[in-house]
């Protein structure tokens, strides 16, 4: 494929699906990867998630060839819109990409070009790991005990976009149909009100927590949490509860035990090798993430939910600034960190870029490439751990050196120099 306004490097190697039914790709040691820097503090961390994951490629034999996409300000600099055809056309050709933040309005303006881009290339997964980096305050007393990976459905749910403003014709025609139709004309306030859906189907809930089980048997994880808010939304939330327990009793076999049968036939025994598929209310998790961290592993949820969750672990690793995630479908990623553009924060160069860095940590990951991915996390736990750190962690530690993104970002290049 040829584009207009991309430069495709000229040299490197395409990174291709090998097994569609598995998802296995084929990777060379000098893949193309694109990268979109994003909006706000997106043009500082990038560059800075550049340095490292480059530098952790080469150490262990390879070679990253980027290419620069655009999205958000960058595009509509370049293009005249938020998300040129080219972008996505581009993360399709080559299938494994990282992006920084995108600026999405509150209330008004364009929709997210983060759901946008999840929903353009059917990455249905959002997947976020949550763990401890030695050096790094927490609020918490105890966060190594976080340990976590949430799996968030992103194609649904609220996030759909499925809305009707107050005052409008739309909403109006809704509202009557609600009312008149169906039969529920008290249960809507009088004056304005908007109108939302909230889709939750059996195939998506199924291929997330399809993923959600592979990836605990393939990492050796002891439990899926299946997260909802089905006491109260009984056909959406808690049809996602019954839809993912029917994946594990119907598809797994012998691998899979669910909570209820642990208990009924084994007394609290899980066999060997097996992986205890449970269930928790949402407002309970929360509660539990707290109380009783260490007992949950990877956990699977609708988008609403995985959005809060997902947050609230990474609260108590740290904060936002060092959690990574990642947007997976199938044979394809889209790396980006947990957090927001920042845009009082862009082009200082002080803002943290572990998350990003972290992110990549992810792609590699999904590439393969474990040795780099663990150069990564060590590396940056090492740098964390010798205080030479970013103003956000720096003003909640005594003493330490405080750096700027770049500074940060080269240091913990040297540190994986000498790992290696």
């Amino acid at each position: 494929m040829t584009y207009d306004r991309v430069d495709v490097p000229d040299s490197g190697e395409k990174i291709t699906i090998q097994n569609a039914e598995t998802d296995e790709l084929s990777v060379p040691n000098n893949p193309i990867i694109p990268i979109i820097y994003g909006d706000g503090i997106g043009p500082d961390v990038a560059p800075a998630a550049q340095t490292v994951l480059s530098t952790a490629a080469e150490e262990t034999g390879r070679e990253i060839n980027w290419m620069r996409l655009y999205a958000g300000e960058s595009a509509r600099d370049k293009y005249g819109e938020n998300l040129p055809a080219e972008t996505i056309d581009a993360i399709r050709e080559f299938n494994v990409a990282i992006k920084g933040p995108l600026t999405t309005p509150v209330g008004a303006g364009y929709r997210s070009l983060n759901v946008a881009l999840r929903t353009e290339l059917d990455l249905y997964t959002n997947v976020r790991p949550t763990y401890y980096l030695d050096g790094v305050p927490s609020p918490v007393k105890n966060p190594e005990q976080m340990d976590m990976v949430n799996f968030r459905e992103n194609t649904e749910d609220v996030y759909v976009g499925i809305e009707w403003e107050a005052g409008t014709e739309e909403v109006q025609q809704v509202r009557e149909f609600v009312e008149e139709e169906m039969g529920y004309d008290e249960m809507i306030h009088d004056g304005p009100v908007g109108i939302g859906l909230k889709p939750i189907s059996e195939f998506g809930t199924k291929r997330l927590v399809r993923k959600a089980i592979d990836y605990a048997l393939e990492n050796d994880r002891n439990s899926v949490t299946l997260i909802h808010k089905g006491n109260i939304m009984k056909y959406t939330e808690g049809a996602f509860r019954d839809w993912g327990y029917e994946v594990a009793e119907e598809e797994y076999g012998d691998e899979v035990i669910t909570e209820d049968t642990l208990w009924e036939e084994r007394d609290g025994e899980a066999p060997e090798d097996a992986v205890v598929v449970n269930d928790r209310i949402a407002d309970n998790m929360l509660q539990q993430l707290l109380t009783r961290t260490d007992e949950y592993d990877v956990l699977a949820m609708p988008n609403l939910n995985g959005d809060y969750l997902s947050d609230a672990c990474g609260a108590q690793i740290g904060g936002l600034g060092i959690a990574p995630g990642a947007n997976i479908g199938d044979g394809r990623i889209l790396a980006e960190p947990v957090h927001g553009s920042a845009p009082k924060y862009a082009g200082q160069d002080k803002v943290n870029p572990s998350a990003m860095i972290l992110s990549g940590r992810i792609m590699f990951e999904y590439l393969g490439w474990d040795d780099a991915a663990d150069l990564i996390r060590d590396a940056v736990e090492a740098t964390i751990s010798e205080k030479y750190v970013t103003y956000d962690i720096h003003r909640q530690i005594d003493g330490g050196e405080k750096v700027a993104t770049s500074e940060f970002a080269n240091r913990v290049a040297e540190h994986i120099e000498r790992l290696a």
